[in-house]
């Protein structure tokens, strides 16, 4: 499935939130989507607020020495230490302490874009199969939320021990394309069917190491990968599984805290065409825009056997016995 925004996601102008009894409070206006370019100088410390949204992601065209964004208690802070996207916020509010000047925000509110869905929606809450299916659940917390410049919305995992994550390449496919990418772990609903979401450890991609176009993989490392390998790691199947064989996919469709599709995903046809004869199995689990990228596992045996890239019922991954050879060497 190609990527898609299924967040909300806005280059918004900010302006001095009238009658307001904190002067160092922004707030914005207009609707959502709207895209325009700003020039806020920021002295000191200033309270940037978005009201409902779920993330604030700021772009600095100047920084004038060291500059931290945080949420409001601090739970969550960033440095800035050159121009360009800084690391998202979590929260509807952003403080930024220093020096610099904003030029654009991005901002995302969680919604509900279904595509791909074959038939009625199964995908359930990772934290749902906790108790139900372990293996399922602990396999889940490798599969990463990516934010892409601030718009785009992609899945990615972990692949064996070492500091190895795979993706799509038309979700990043250049080091170009790699350049502020975030990678978000541990993006799950602390309960079943519940909202609130376990505190996030975000990373940056910080190289491409091997990409395909035809097989639409990418390889990639990440910064600080000591802060994400608690969180484990997938392991290959690398073979072509065979029809009715059943899956689960774990993703972040629609950029969400992780869910699993499970229920009526089965292999339905092992020898199918992607972007070239033969590199594909096709199957009806369920996904939406944005969960590009993700591991399509057999549940007999809990490996990869598939990358999920196209939507459209059926759906369907790319082949581990095709990516497999060219990038063993990684692994």
């Amino acid at each position: 499935m190609r990527r898609t925004l299924s967040w909300i996601i806005g280059i918004v102008a900010l302006v001095v939130l009238a009658g307001t009894a904190n002067a160092g409070v922004l707030t914005e206006t207009g609707p959502d989507g709207l895209v325009q370019r700003i020039s806020k100088v920021i002295t000191g410390q200033q309270t940037l607020r978005y009201p409902g949204a779920e993330y604030v992601k700021l772009h600095f065209a100047r920084v004038d020495g060291p500059v931290t964004v945080s949420t409001v208690d601090g739970a969550e802070s960033h440095r800035v230490d050159r121009p360009g996207w800084a690391m998202s916020i979590s929260a509807d509010m952003v403080v930024v302490r220093g020096d610099g000047v904003v030029d654009r925000v991005a901002r995302g509110t969680r919604t509900r874009k279904e595509e791909s869905n074959c038939g009625p929606d199964e995908k359930t809450d990772a934290v749902c199969y906790r108790t139900t299916n372990p293996v399922a659940y602990g396999n889940a917390k490798a599969v990463a939320r990516m934010l892409i410049k601030g718009t785009e919305l992609c899945t990615g995992f972990r692949v064996g021990p070492s500091n190895r994550m795979m993706t799509n390449y038309h979700c990043v496919g250049t080091p170009e394309e790699a350049a502020d990418t975030e990678v978000w772990f541990n993006y799950q609903c602390a309960e079943c069917g519940g909202y609130a979401v376990f505190r996030t450890t975000k990373v940056w991609l910080s190289e491409v190491l091997a990409s395909d176009k035809t097989l639409d993989y990418t390889i990639f490392s990440v910064s600080n990968f000591s802060s994400v390998e608690k969180f484990g790691y997938l392991e290959l199947d690398v073979r072509r599984p065979a029809r009715g064989e059943e899956l689960y996919v774990p993703q972040h469709p629609g950029g969400k805290p992780a869910m699993i599709a499970m229920g009526n995903c089965a292999v339905d046809e092992p020898y199918y065409e992607g972007y070239a004869a033969d590199t594909d199995i096709s199957y009806y689990c369920d996904t939406e825009g944005g969960s590009s990228g993700s591991p399509v596992l057999a549940r007999e045996t809990h490996r990869v056997v598939a990358l999920h890239h196209f939507g459209g019922c059926p759906n369907s991954g790319v082949r581990m016995d095709r990516i497999y050879p060219q990038v063993q060497h990684l692994l």
